[in-house]
């Protein structure tokens, strides 16, 4: 779970997918890959994703700015990526900005007698 260490304002990408289950060969290793990528980028905050049975998955990345998206969106291999995302790995998906204005995070203690 992304818990983030900057105060808002921050961005949200939210990117809302549906996998193609038939043609999905190589997409989990290139979507580590661009996570891997993405944590060495300048304003990246974090990361969350999931994905259920049937290929509908969504990730949220955080970032600092709105600069530090545009250089993520830019970003060759991102780019590469996004070029086989369209050609091969998913029937559908969108992306949305979102300015986060506050955030509020929980945490239940568990009791480990």
């Amino acid at each position: 779970m992304f818990k983030n260490k900057q105060c808002p304002p921050y961005y949200a990408v939210i990117f809302t997918s549906r996998l193609n289950l038939e043609n999905s060969a190589g997409y989990t290793e290139m979507a580590q890959k661009m996570v891997d990528l993405a944590e060495k980028q300048s304003g990246f905050l974090g990361i969350e994703s999931a994905r259920d049975a049937e290929g509908m998955g969504i990730t949220v990345s955080y970032w600092k700015s709105l600069e530090a998206i545009e250089l993520w969106k830019s970003d060759l291999e991102h780019k590469e990526a996004q070029t086989l995302g369209k050609k091969k790995w998913y029937d559908a998906f969108s992306l949305r900005v979102c300015k986060v204005e506050r955030d509020h995070f929980f945490t239940k203690e568990r009791n480990t007698e």
